[in-house]
């Protein structure tokens, strides 16, 4: 499909249809049921050749935010659970004065958190350096750059090394982790760039509890998306570094299927009192997207 075009300025455009799996059509459960995808003519972010750009400008919230990110087969893309997550975080809550994204990526979810009026202030980290700088360009181009900063940093080395002054000053920590151990994906990558991709969507998840658990504050609580299947592990890594499940959300790609992922609110404190919530619909038995989602997709 060709770049659109109105008045000589992008068009923003949300396009839903059906995942397309990994190799021999097989369908990874924890990636939605639909693509989400928000493009815009890439002219203005490099310079036209024979080659397939690297970085792509889309766009969340029906063109509202400008998403610089890698281009498709070049780096993780960010999808719909960046969203869930941010809504999640700031359901029925008043706004937060600090938020700290961890493992952040170009920023989707942090920028989701500006744009929903959930807090104030964002602190990213994230240890790839060519993210860290699409990071920074969406930041400065959505007029968020004096309301953050981004660390580049690996959370391996915990969050006391790679950024002591965030430690034990967040209102709100969210997180979108790498979904797969590297040592539980025997899969090599086919060429060079999926390696990015499979850096970007691979790591333990260990050293992401860990450091929500040294960034929230007092009353703090800490907000993360992470496939339903896997959703034990968490709640278990949780608990080894003082993290108790309070809020459970498990999110359908339609009504008749398996828990695609989970949203999971976590607090420093005593076991007991998790709340679960009605389920969350992605999408209709026709594929359209649910009210709900599409209220927050294109408002």
């Amino acid at each position: 499909m060709g770049s659109q075009q109105l008045g000589g300025r992008p068009e923003s455009l949300w396009l839903w249809g059906p995942e397309i799996g990994g190799s021999g059509g097989t369908r990874d459960a924890t990636r939605p049921v639909f693509s989400l995808v928000a493009w815009l003519c890439h002219n203005d972010v490099h310079v036209r050749s024979a080659t397939k750009p690297r970085v792509s400008e889309d766009a969340l919230f029906g063109g509202r935010i400008a998403l610089f990110q890698p281009s498709p087969g070049f780096g993780y893309r960010a999808n719909v659970d960046a969203l869930l997550l941010a809504a999640f975080a700031g359901q029925q809550r008043r706004g937060v004065a600090k938020a700290v994204d961890l493992g952040s990526g170009v920023g989707a979810v942090g920028l989701s958190l500006f744009h929903l009026g959930i807090a104030k202030r964002v602190e990213f980290i994230e240890r790839d350096a060519s993210l860290v700088a699409l990071c920074q360009r969406n930041l400065d181009a959505n007029g968020f750059a004096e309301r953050s900063s981004v660390v580049v940093g690996d959370l391996e080395r915990s969050l006391r090394t790679v950024a002591p002054e965030l430690v034990h000053t967040a209102n709100l920590v969210v997180s979108n982790p790498p979904y797969v151990a590297e040592s539980r994906d025997a899969r090599a990558p086919a060429h060079a760039r999926s390696k990015a991709r499979q850096r970007a969507r691979h790591g333990e998840l260990a050293p992401f509890l860990r450091s929500a658990a040294e960034a929230l504050g007092r009353r703090g609580r800490a907000c993360f998306v992470y496939p339903a299947h896997a959703l034990l592990e968490l709640m278990t890594l949780g608990r080894d570094v003082g993290l108790e499940p309070k809020r459970l959300r498990f999110v359908h790609g339609k009504a008749d299927r398996p828990a695609r992922v989970a949203l999971i609110e976590l607090v420093s404190g005593k076991a007991g009192g998790l709340v679960v919530e009605t389920p969350l619909i992605e999408t209709e038995s026709d594929g359209r997207a649910t009210e709900e989602v599409a209220r927050l997709v294109r408002p």
